[in-house]
């Protein structure tokens, strides 16, 4: 019999496949997602911003996991080819979770144009109060402080963390999130998988709950939203008219 792997090897198998890729967004796209936004409602707040990101986020990733299920519905879709698209869909809850967090991120002025930064944030919002926990004992083992007393954790892996010590922060969360997420996304898979509709109810409802777990989780990491926004999220001002 051979040996199960270890959670290191799984993390590896998943980085040699791309997932860290997928767990974060070209800054570019991330601003111009924001700008989108902004330019349809020019007099939203900060805060009225980051709830439009987050009905949207919630939003996607719910029907998505709807058309996913549903498509064991369709006549001549077997399990297998089910369980591929269920598969793709897992790859767009990452990225729309990765576009989400780095959106959330410009709007506090924590940009996050750093590949590893990026999904190891992304990763950490995903495992919820798991990350949170990961990540302030990472920083109090840094500083040799113990865990921060600062609730809002998010600043601690965009900026603060040095870029020496970003890797063995990284590592950690991946283990855990590569561990508790393939876990999570293999019975979902199946779930999505059941015919006659019920796999529609499973993969939204599913979805729906695990995006409001990474809205919370978002809010408990950056805290209340600022009161501006910081100059790459701002909207140029309008042309002054010319006088006659």
């Amino acid at each position: 019999m051979s040996a199960l792997p270890n959670d290191d090897d799984i993390a590896t198998r998943w980085t040699r496949h791309g997932f860290d890729r997928l767990l974060s967004v070209h800054r570019p796209v991330v601003l111009a997602h924001l700008r989108s936004i902004r330019r349809r409602n020019p007099s939203a707040s900060p805060e009225e911003v980051i709830r439009i990101l987050e009905r949207r986020y919630v939003a996607a990733v719910t029907a998505g996991g709807a058309a996913t299920g549903a498509a064991a519905v369709v006549p001549g879709v077997g399990t297998a080819t089910a369980l591929g698209i269920s598969g793709a869909e897992t790859v767009g809850f990452l990225e729309a979770s990765a576009l989400f967090a780095q959106s959330v991120a410009e709007v506090h002025g924590l940009p996050t144009a750093d590949t590893e930064r990026s999904s190891t944030l992304v990763m950490a919002l995903m495992l919820g109060p798991a990350g949170a926990t990961l990540v302030q004992q990472f920083a109090g083992e840094v500083t040799g402080t113990g865990k921060p007393r600062n609730a809002y954790w998010a600043e601690l892996v965009t900026t603060r963390v040095p870029g020496t010590m970003l890797k063995g922060l990284t590592n950690r969360v991946r283990r855990s999130f590569v561990r508790r997420f393939a876990a999570r996304q293999g019975a979902s898979l199946v779930g999505r998988a059941v015919p006659f509709g019920i796999g529609a109810v499973v993969g939204g409802a599913g979805n729906r709950i695990a995006g409001r777990r990474v809205v919370s989780a978002t809010r408990d990491a950056f805290g209340p939203a600022p009161a501006t926004f910081p100059g790459e999220v701002r909207l140029p001002d309008p042309p002054k008219p010319v006088a006659s």
